[in-house]
């Protein structure tokens, strides 16, 4: 067990609870370990601690709207590759109506998340209806196509080198964020019993990134039952019940939706703001020292954040104090409504992550200089 030096202490002007009752005119910034887990101390400035001028060096906030890649990609591993490292690969894919092959990933489990539209997933497994807004987790080296009745945009989540867990509930119980018994399973129904055909099938093999193709005089989704508990799972986001607490703003790391190896995918899913009077009601700003952390909008109005829209995505690399922008701090203690509206997908990696070789006009250039409060930046962005 990792043991830290753990002694608290408090000098000068301090918040008894954290994220509650700030002293006049300070703004607080949380310094932690272990994505929220571990040992953290917070400080109290008397200046927003995104106030910079300036910013030079590869460390910048870097946004990305991922709505201006429009191809359409035929395959799986075709799919734009936005952010990746050793232990996870995140791409971006615009679905065909119909996939002609197979997909099948002998490189880790694949969570899709489905940003827009509706279709089919065919799977050794079976048969499942898939809309917006729902996670498909595909074990490794699952066998699947999808068909879309309209045009798909879709996250896809490889977990290299590791599997997907559901997280410990602990204190909370198994029942809380989601009940388990609402993951659907796929079935060997009608549907699946139509694609069965004895024409030629390729199937399309990821392994170490590279494309191995597969062909069969049929198609090898010919299952005709199957038992045991390793199985592609659907979960939507509409099931997702966040934990929630009215006199203490929650760290992310309570919005967990599945575990990989050396990261975490969160949901944010909308609930009420806090009531409490001296709670704060916004994302504090914080300094996660240990992860990368990145949030695809997927749907409503964005509270922590100006200028942003669904199908955007927002990467901050650890290492320096992010957190709410300008015009939601000023609703830091009063918001204008009594709930948060918004879905976003949150990706934390232990490890660094690197940009994938993007579209020309993909990045918000100036996305680094939108904490400036009136700056010609942000207005020119809203």
């Amino acid at each position: 067990m990792r043991k830290y030096i753990a002694f608290p202490r408090t000098e000068g002007r301090a918040s008894r609870q954290a994220h509650v009752a700030l002293p006049e005119g300070t703004y607080e910034r949380e310094l932690g370990k272990e994505g929220f887990f571990g040992p953290a101390t917070h400080m109290y400035h008397s200046h927003p601690p995104t106030g910079w001028v300036a910013w030079d060096g590869p460390l910048a906030p870097r946004a990305f709207d991922l709505t201006k890649i429009n191809a359409e990609q035929a395959s799986p591993w075709d799919a734009q590759t936005v952010l990746h490292n050793a232990h996870c690969k995140l791409r971006f894919w615009r679905a065909p109506k119909g996939m002609d092959h197979l997909a099948r990933n002998a490189d880790g489990d694949e969570l899709l998340f489905l940003h827009a539209g509706r279709g089919h997933l065919y799977c050794d497994y079976g048969h499942l209806e898939l809309r917006a807004g729902d996670y498909v987790m595909l074990p490794r080296s699952t066998m699947w196509r999808l068909d879309s009745e309209e045009p798909v945009t879709a996250l896809l989540i490889e977990a290299t080198n590791g599997s997907y867990m559901l997280p410990e509930k602990g204190l909370v119980g198994p029942h809380a964020i989601f009940d388990p018994a609402v993951l659907d399973t796929p079935a060997l129904d009608e549907a699946f019993e139509a694609q069965k055909s004895e024409t030629e099938w390729q199937v399309r093999v990821k392994r170490l990134d590279r494309i191995s193709t597969v062909t069969y005089p049929f198609n090898p989704l010919d299952a005709v039952g199957w038992k045991g508990d390793l199985v592609p799972v659907r979960l939507n986001v509409a099931d997702i019940r966040p934990l929630m607490s009215d006199r203490y703003h929650l760290p992310p790391s309570a919005h967990t939706t599945f575990m990989g190896n050396r990261f975490v995918v969160c949901t944010f899913a909308p609930r009420p703001f806090e009531s409490d009077p001296e709670a704060l009601k916004v994302p504090f700003f914080h300094n996660n020292d240990d992860y990368d952390e990145v949030i695809f909008y997927h749907a409503g109005n964005f509270f922590s954040r100006d200028n942003i829209h669904p199908g955007m995505m927002t990467f901050h690399p650890c290492g320096f104090t992010h957190g709410p922008h300008p015009k939601a701090l000023q609703n830091a203690f009063t918001p204008k409504a009594a709930a948060t509206d918004e879905y976003a997908v949150m990706l934390d990696t232990r490890d660094p992550l690197e940009i994938g070789a993007l579209p020309a006009g993909v990045e918000f250039e100036g996305y680094k200089d939108s904490w400036k409060s009136g700056s010609e930046t942000a207005r020119a962005a809203e």
